[in-house]
């Protein structure tokens, strides 16, 4: 069986100042032909999977392009319609095939949204166009994020699509090789796949971390819906609230065998369950001074606060400095900071060199509304290119690329200054530069919940706090959803 593999990947903000450009896309994946296989053999990833999938079922696995860009504003079309040409090409030059699988996001958006130009939902465009190329008959498996802002056309041009089912989302391979394994039902064992989709008018709240209830919860329904006779495979998808495009929100879509019927109603059925229960998902956040007063009664120590709006892997600029400040202004001591963007700041600590002492203002560089910046006279510890490699569960054995970075200290509080916004998976980095959080007292970083992968296991306890950032969601100027989304 020859089978189709590649994807074009991206987490859109549409309100973020966060440019996305070509050299977006070649600081995390750009990829074609074999080297894809190369790098994602082995790894916690939907390729990684898929190749596993691959070699379990006799495929032979015929990598097109791989592109994926870290999350950032809206992709300008004429670098999407590159990259799909490119996939294409491939496509076509490949010949005859038996089946696609492809890896997605859900939540893309290309430019420019005010005019003709711009794609607001390119997964489902992206899908119609190979299916233009391979025709018909060939199934199309892809694997989607668990934010996912999944449209009707997304399910009518793919035979199954299959969303993540945890968050931190540390199930990537085993979802990639779950499409393998479907793919092969399809090609061998005769499954006729017939996918319903069912549209939730609701942004999913932060109660989303797939291990504590009440998430626990709606990931159990799923699973006992997905052990219903009929059912080939179900999810639900989140939403990206980011993504001001008309269908942002949350959904539940169902995979039966040959039974278009059923697959509506246990989508139905789920997608109003989570519905009845929308402000279950809601909560409100402390700030970091709150929460620091809390955990200092509570002794629950090491604390991770994680600053949720300014979550780099959600398109932010990664810069604001409210939570570093409470740090300096309550005078902590054995603290952290993973990870401020701050090209200026790292470019003068390299001028400096390792063991210099220099005043810096760092961070705030990108808006006013990301705080200002904080002057600091620090000691550098550490200068790095960036480059490490995860060590899991998120991405374990792939390799990460933050770009020209430094490590500095204030003090007890300590600091790790990036250059390309990537929210701390696990310690792997900053353990490269020597510094190790574990021994820290309090730990900030900048995430919504990715964090928890590599973090939780040894946290005392864990504090989700709200610092200004331009992704507050309550002021954010929605125009085009063209419907009422719970709660905004």
């Amino acid at each position: 069986m020859r089978i189709i593999t590649g994807g074009i990947v991206h987490e859109t903000s549409t309100f973020t100042l966060v440019p996305t450009t070509w050299q977006s896309y070649h600081d995390r994946f750009y990829l074609t032909g074999d080297d894809i296989i190369t790098t994602f053999r082995g790894t916690n990833t939907p390729p990684g999977g898929f190749i596993e999938a691959a070699e379990a079922h006799g495929f032979e696995l015929i990598p097109t392009l791989f592109a994926e860009a870290h999350p950032s504003g809206p992709t300008p079309r004429p670098i999407f319609d590159a990259m799909v040409d490119e996939l294409l090409r491939r496509t076509r030059a490949a010949g005859k095939v038996d089946g696609v699988l492809l890896e997605l996001h859900g939540s893309m958006v290309v430019d420019d949204l005010d005019t003709d130009a711009g794609i607001d939902d390119p997964e489902g465009y992206l899908l119609a166009a190979v299916r233009a190329v391979v025709g018909p008959d060939v199934p199309i498996v892809a694997q989607l994020d668990i934010h996912s802002n999944v449209s009707p056309k997304m399910v009518e041009m793919a035979d199954v699509l299959i969303g993540r089912e945890t968050y931190p989302e540390i199930d990537q391979a085993e979802r990639g090789r779950e499409c393998g394994d479907v793919l092969n039902q399809i090609l061998r064992e005769g499954l006729r796949p017939t996918m319903a989709i069912s549209l939730i008018p609701m942004i999913w709240g932060l109660h989303q971390v797939t291990a504590h209830r009440p998430m626990r919860d709606a990931i159990d329904y799923l699973h006992e819906v997905e052990a219903r006779a009929g059912v080939v495979c179900g999810s639900i998808a989140v939403s990206y609230f980011l993504a001001d495009v008309p269908y942002m929100g949350s959904s539940v879509y169902v995979v039966t065998d040959d039974d278009p019927a059923l697959a509506q109603k246990y989508a139905d059925e789920l997608a109003a369950w989570c519905w009845e229960r929308r402000a279950d998902w809601h909560y409100e956040l402390p700030t970091t001074r709150a929460a620091i007063r809390h955990v200092q009664q509570t002794k629950q120590f090491p604390v991770v606060f994680a600053d949720t709006r300014d979550n780099s892997g959600g398109g932010a600029p990664g810069d604001s400095t409210g939570m570093l400040r409470t740090f300096i202004e309550e005078g902590l001591e054995d603290a952290c900071l993973l990870y401020i963007v701050d090209r200026a700041a790292i470019a003068a600590c390299t001028a400096a060199g390792v063991g210099a002492t220099l005043t810096l203002a760092i961070g705030a560089k990108s808006s006013p509304l990301q705080g200002e910046p904080i002057e600091m006279t620090v000691e550098v510890m550490a200068l790095s290119d960036g480059r490490f490699f995860y060590d899991g569960p998120m991405y374990a054995g792939l390799e990460g690329r933050m770009g020209p970075s430094a490590y500095v200290r204030q003090g007890r509080i300590h600091v790790v200054l990036v250059s390309i916004g990537e929210q701390p998976y696990c310690t792997a980095f900053a353990r490269s530069l020597g510094l190790d959080p574990k021994k820290m007292r309090y730990i900030g970083v900048k995430s919504t919940a990715h964090f928890r992968a590599g973090f939780e296991a040894w946290a005392g306890s864990v504090q989700l706090v709200d610092e200004p950032s331009l992704h507050n969601m309550g002021k954010l100027p929605f125009k085009r959803l063209g419907r009422q989304v719970y709660p905004l």
